[in-house]
């Protein structure tokens, strides 16, 4: 199958930054800077802290990377990834506040947040539940309706998303195994994670060339993306973003920030 675009196609690279906790660091942050367009900011509740949500903002800033925050769970124990249920009033809340934190630090670093996207086991309650959905998308217009959302293709999210008049961006995931519903594999279960820079480089071009890739179990599956995370936390993370800027380059496909 070939891989060369028959159009310049345009893709933005975002990771996931700052998730770090006092003394605790995870993740290449700087390495990863060097290389992305855009990123995702913890901002507090599933990590981070001041301190790191400063540094970071202001090492993105140097570098013209589009910040965005990384809103998720009061989760600084499960890092994010344990659903919790939560009354849709506080999550709005408590997704406001994120944002308000992590734009505090842009702005002092000489930009400000662009676009939220949410963390873990947020994003993925997000692609079904209606309520905690809808609830995120209430706290981005509420803060600000300017900002770009940033979500699964065909989630609840971003359907509420365009219902409320908010600009929205699709993403797909470098380093995570597929579904055959499109939606992406457990942690817990086989196949959810890919380490292979090679093999992870080449299955993103294919997918922005053709809009289809393989699921873990075969089935060709349709997806399209503005926009590819390499999840910082994930081993080899420099590894793979390097060698898929490189693979997306060679193929004619230009790589800039969807936020400015």
């Amino acid at each position: 199958m070939s891989t060369e675009p028959r159009t310049t196609l345009v893709v933005d690279l975002n990771s996931d930054l700052g998730e770090g906790f006092g003394i605790w660091r995870l993740g290449e942050d700087n390495a990863l800077l060097e290389v992305i367009t855009s990123a995702n900011i913890a901002c507090g509740f599933h990590a981070g802290d001041p301190n790191i949500m400063r540094r970071v903002c202001e090492a993105a800033v140097s570098r013209g990377v589009a910040i965005g925050a990384q809103v998720g769970y009061r989760d600084l124990a499960g890092f994010g990834r344990r659903s919790i249920d939560i009354d849709s009033a506080s999550l709005t809340n408590d997704v406001i506040y994120q944002i308000g934190a992590l734009d505090g630090f842009a702005r002092l670093a000489g930009s400000q947040v662009r676009y939220v996207k949410p963390h873990g086991a947020l994003y993925n309650r997000a692609v079904y539940d209606d309520d905690q959905a809808a609830a995120v998308v209430a706290a981005v217009v509420g803060y600000d309706a300017t900002l770009l959302l940033l979500g699964l293709p065909g989630s609840a999210l971003l359907r509420h998303a365009k219902q409320a008049g908010l600009h929205t961006v699709t993403e797909a995931f470098a380093d995570r195994g597929y579904t055959a519903q499109a939606t992406l594999v457990p942690r817990s279960q086989p196949g959810a994670l890919l380490n292979d820079p090679i093999a992870v480089a080449e299955r993103m071009v294919q997918m922005l060339v053709t809009g289809r890739m393989l699921s873990v179990d075969g089935v060709e599956i349709a997806v399209s993306a503005r926009s590819i995370c390499v999840h910082g936390d994930s081993p080899g993370a420099v590894a793979m973003t390097i060698a898929l800027r490189k693979a997306l380059t060679e193929a004619g496909i230009e790589i800039r920030a969807f936020a400015s």
